[in-house]
């Protein structure tokens, strides 16, 4: 009996033993065992390997577990980076959301702009063929009647011409006599009858329509703006980066650049900037579009201390920021030549260096006190009076704290007030809070973001007579109009508004927006329309320089304060002056950046003075009448004001944070 075959390709315990590699084999010589490890070469040595007598190596066993923690450390790394990269692909994801939300908003705009034009054309063009019909008609009747007046006249002289050669053609005899003497008579009227023989009308009926400027108009029309500037690489200098002298003005230049570092060459770039104290005090300032990738932002801080200066990009820090800022008195700096370069900079930028007449001061800043002179109190308080105040207010309570929570605040601004409530537009948590007249938390509403119904910067706040809240958003450049549960509706300005900054409703229940970024007062229809416009920047009567809130007296007239031109202005509807008061300085009736302001029912005309952290009450002609008395508890950079239902004032003491009610003595 034969034994049985294996085949071929059949495997034995055995063979598999013998072609088995040994457990550290050599990667070279797998026939070797290694036992060495090369640190230079990162890689196992048998005997047989060459080229490693000069590294440095170690037993295999200490190599393979040196690898092991070189291992375990890079992913460990890995691990602390991860969320890092978790987190900026959130943030470009949401960057990325914002952008195709702002192109659906934009394109909606578009489509609504060009429609609204489509109707104008239309409603144009029935005018047109009205106006034409109309006088078109009026010229026809006046020519039809004429002619139908010298047609009946050549139809009797027709007649009567051959009833008279009939006549003439017969024999003349007594039979006929009394017939033709009729007919001459007849004859004789119709020849002297006076006929107008010219035309009582004229046939022109001509068109001018100037279409080359309306097409050059519309070709145009519209700019998509936006710019390639990223905050990691954009950049500031500047004397007013480290340090600055109390009631001096300072001026900060950005350079904006893309991911590259390139330097962007257009402006429209969404900036911030905020200075402010270790507890979080807000100074304001202004920031100035070159329109060519560089900004200026001027500010003017009221105190000395440590401060910190942060400089925000499409809402990122920009590079350094934020910045540590040095507020010195003016008589412990001697003004350096950078400082004063810097100075006249911000002079020749802005007219917040200039008196209100546009007189531009050298040597001496607005609001700088004289070396040596004293106040009655810090720039907290109440300042010096030149006469007792006649009406002696007093606080009757304040609310908020900062933070982040319902009833506290960072950047408090803009105030409004209703029947029951009191709205704060709470600038830096991008919301409204709505509190009862008693300082109690009722409900906030807000969400930031750069889409409809979202809050990039809430700066002024209104309450329209139909009860809808109307929100300033300084950053989103649009005003926003939601319910009266903070629902949103809708948003009007978008496109045309650069910085609103205060709002107010006048008597037509049209909105009022000042818009701070381009100097210019607007008027809208509550459904979006535009109905006028009226500043530009400048120090002129009706020039405005960073304009902030605005109030309606009881003549419909809108009283605008004009920021850094240290003034108090009135404007008809139409944008005529009706009265212009206030000049730079700490007196009686002066101004160091006036910012909200309120119309009691006598006319009266309510200040928030920033620079001088007062409040002053002026008469309807703009005479000065008296101080609110705030010693109580000190305002520092008031922003805001509004009367409630009850006759208080209500101010944003934008510096602490919170918002105060003062008795108000009318």
């Amino acid at each position: 009996m034969e034994a049985p075959q294996h085949s071929p390709d059949s495997s034995s315990e055995e063979c598999t033993v013998l072609e088995a590699a040994p457990k550290n084999s050599c990667l070279q010589h797998p026939s070797k065992v290694s036992e060495r490890f090369c640190q230079a070469c990162l890689c196992p040595l048998c005997e047989d390997c060459q080229g490693h007598e000069d590294h440095p190596s170690v037993d295999l066993d200490v190599g393979l577990d040196q690898t092991r923690v070189q291992l375990q450390e890079r992913l460990r790394a890995l691990q602390a980076r991860r969320p890092q990269v978790s987190e900026a692909l959130s943030l470009v994801r949401e960057i990325l959301q914002q952008l195709t939300n702002q192109r659906a908003a934009i394109e909606e705009d578009v489509q609504s702009a060009f429609e609204d034009l489509h109707r104008q054309l239309d409603v144009r063009k029935s005018v047109l063929l009205m106006e034409l019909e109309v006088t078109h008609g009026l010229k026809h009747k006046v020519l039809q009647a004429q002619m139908e007046s010298l047609a009946g006249c050549e139809g009797d002289m027709s007649s009567l011409g051959a009833q008279a050669e009939e006549a003439l053609a017969g024999e003349a005899c007594v039979a006929s006599l009394g017939e033709e003497q009729e007919l001459g008579q007849r004859l004789e009227r119709l020849a002297v009858l006076r006929v107008r023989s010219d035309p009582e009308e004229n046939d022109q009926l001509d068109l001018i329509l100037e279409t080359d400027v309306l097409r050059k108009s519309v070709h145009n029309l519209g700019t998509i703006v936006t710019t390639s500037a990223v905050a990691s690489q954009s950049e500031a200098m500047g004397a007013g980066l480290e340090q600055c002298v109390v009631g001096h003005p300072a001026s900060v230049t950005i350079v904006t650049r893309d991911k590259s570092g390139g330097a962007c060459k257009n402006g429209n770039a969404i900036l911030s900037a905020e200075v402010f104290t270790p507890d979080g005090s807000i100074v304001d300032g202004e920031i100035v579009d070159h329109k060519n990738g560089t900004y200026e932002f001027l500010y003017i801080v009221p105190k000395e201390g440590d401060f910190s200066l942060a400089l925000r990009l499409y809402d990122h820090h920009i590079k350094g920021s934020p910045f540590k800022l040095t507020v010195n008195k003016p008589s412990e700096v001697e003004v350096s030549p950078s400082t004063t370069t810097a100075t006249n900079s911000a002079a020749n930028a802005t007219p917040s260096t200039g008196s209100s007449d546009g007189t531009k001061r050298r040597g001496k800043s607005p609001g700088q006190k004289k070396k040596g002179s004293k106040r009655a109190s810090s720039a907290l308080g109440t300042p010096r009076r030149k006469h007792q105040n006649p009406i002696e207010d007093d606080l009757i309570f304040r609310t908020g704290t900062k933070g982040r929570n319902k009833g506290e605040f960072t950047n408090v601004q803009g105030v409004a007030s209703s029947i029951e409530s009191v709205l704060i537009a709470d600038s830096n948590n991008q919301c409204v809070q709505i509190f009862s007249t008693t300082g109690e938390f009722q409900s906030r509403f807000g969400v930031r973001g750069r889409s409809p119904g979202q809050m990039q910067r809430p700066t002024g706040v209104a309450v329209h007579p139909t009860g809808d809240i109307i929100v300033a958003d300084y950053d989103n450049k649009w005003v926003g109009i939601f319910s009266s549960d903070g629902k949103y509706k809708a948003k009007l300005g978008s496109g045309r508004l650069m910085g609103p900054k205060g709002v107010a409703v006048d008597q037509n229940g049209h909105v009022i927006v000042v818009d701070n970024k381009s100097c210019t007062v607007f008027i809208f229809q509550i459904g979006g329309k535009l109905v006028s416009k009226f500043g530009s920047r400048g120090t002129g009567d009706k020039q405005f320089a960073g304009p902030h809130f605005a109030a309606v007296n009881k003549n419909n007239e809108i009283i605008v304060t004009d920021f850094h031109n240290h003034s108090v202005k009135v404007f008809t509807l139409d944008g005529e002056l009706v009265l212009k008061f206030g000049s730079n300085g700490e007196g009686n009736g002066q101004f160091n950046a006036p910012t909200g302001v309120a119309v009691d029912q006598n006319g009266n005309i309510i200040v928030a003075d920033w620079g001088n952290s007062r409040i002053q009450v002026f008469d309807g002609a703009g005479s000065f009448l008296s101080y609110i008395n705030t010693s109580a508890d000190p305002l520092y950079g008031p922003q805001g004001l509004a009367l409630t239902s009850d006759g208080h004032v209500v101010v944003a003491d934008s510096g602490n944070h919170c918002f105060k009610v003062y008795r108000y003595l009318q």
